[in-house]
């Protein structure tokens, strides 16, 4: 059930715990020590949850704030923290002249590439190397060469230096590897250009391999509650919940078809409720019989059929006395039993960030502070 009221009217919401976000990120601190700042990643939305309430949150303790595009950093800005926003990705040559004039870090792969932002002004970059990622950074073997020229530049300002780890989850092997070459790579580039930050850890690696923090983290996902290794999932606290109203619920005869394409065919008489959230929500399509489905009154109730743009249809047979206006829980708590990200992740064959990603905007979001818990407000 909802943790605070919300308006009756609602069709489908999500609930962002703050006290929850609070603890996760104590859980960095703490993992991380006192040595190494947080740049904390807002990109997407916050994963979905709402980036300027979410960045006012997590400023107490983040240095800067990361995110894909310039759409998403005028959010961070607008939270009115007044920390440092790193654009993460790379930027479309139309939009550096603004990235310089907003005073953003820019992420690059090359020199050339911060000479293109520094024809517009002075500018702070992250030079990006790519140890096995494959996706964008300067080649590990041409590295010294051009952050050399890139610190020659006129205009521009070497932040920090950076990597990516693409299998800190998975392959802890290699993510040592690439962790020892990036570690031996810097200590060349710091024979160039003396002292300047660097980071590495995303939430995986910052789980698993700690020790090599440098000056920056990058949590992401851990931030949110939700863990890429299901070991430390018992560390962290879900900050989010998802919840869809029943605008409809009827009963169904045996043998009656459900949904678009008639997958699903009832057995027996059946309860069933309308719930109003769909794909277009960002309810995963994929999941569509695959074993999904809700709490009611904090009983599960199996999906039936195919997902909707708009609506799925749940069975209630074993809830008495469901109506129109209930409540189910699609993510999050509902009484003893709980559906975290990961499972309806699964469920659909795609990850919790997708998953989190993806919920829409015509989603309302409903931010849950100390107040409004009951608790006593940070000081």
């Amino acid at each position: 059930m909802p943790i605070i009221p919300v308006p009756d009217d609602l069709r489908t919401w999500v609930e962002i715990d703050h006290s929850a976000l609070r603890q996760n990120l104590a859980f960095v601190r703490r993992r991380i020590g006192t040595e190494a700042s947080i740049l904390a990643v807002v990109k997407a939305n916050a994963y979905g949850h709402g980036a300027e309430e979410i960045v006012r949150t997590l400023s107490g303790d983040t240095a800067v704030f990361g995110v894909a595009n310039l759409g998403e950093a005028e959010k961070v800005v607008a939270a009115g923290t007044g920390r440092d926003v790193l654009l993460m990705s790379p930027c479309l040559p139309a939009e550096r002249k603004a990235a310089v004039k907003a005073g953003h870090i820019v992420t690059v792969s090359s020199a050339e590439e911060a000479q293109a932002f520094a024809r517009f002004g002075g500018v702070r970059v992250n030079f990006k190397i790519d140890t096995g990622m494959g996706r964008i950074g300067c080649r590990k073997d041409r590295a010294v060469e051009e952050v050399s020229r890139l610190i020659a530049a006129p205009g521009v300002d070497l932040h920090s230096l950076s990597t990516h780890l693409p299998s800190a989850d998975v392959d802890s092997g290699f993510t040592a590897t690439q962790l020892r070459e990036f570690r031996q790579l810097l200590g060349e580039l710091r024979a160039v250009v003396g002292k300047v930050a660097c980071h590495a850890l995303n939430s995986a690696g910052l789980l698993t391999k700690p020790e090599h923090d440098f000056d920056f983290v990058r949590p992401g996902l851990i931030l949110y509650g939700v863990s890429p290794l299901p070991e430390y999932q018992r560390e962290l606290v879900p900050v989010l919940a998802w919840r869809a109203r029943a605008v409809l619920v009827r009963d169904l005869p045996e043998g009656a078809g459900v949904s678009y394409g008639r997958s699903f065919v009832t057995t027996q008489a059946t309860r069933a409720a309308v719930l109003a959230v769909g794909y277009a929500d960002g309810f995963p399509r994929q999941a569509s019989g695959q074993g999904a489905g809700v709490l009611l009154r904090g009983v599960w109730c199996p999906l039936l059929g195919r997902v909707t743009m708009d609506q799925i249809v749940v069975d209630v047979s074993g809830v008495p006395g469901v109506r129109e206006g209930d409540v189910a829980t699609l993510i999050g708590r509902d009484g003893d039993r709980e559906i975290p990200a990961q499972e309806l992740a699964g469920q659909a064959d795609t990850i919790p960030w997708d998953i989190l990603a993806r919920i829409g905007e015509r989603v309302e979001r409903i931010h849950a502070r100390a107040s409004d818990l009951g608790e006593e407000p940070d000081r």
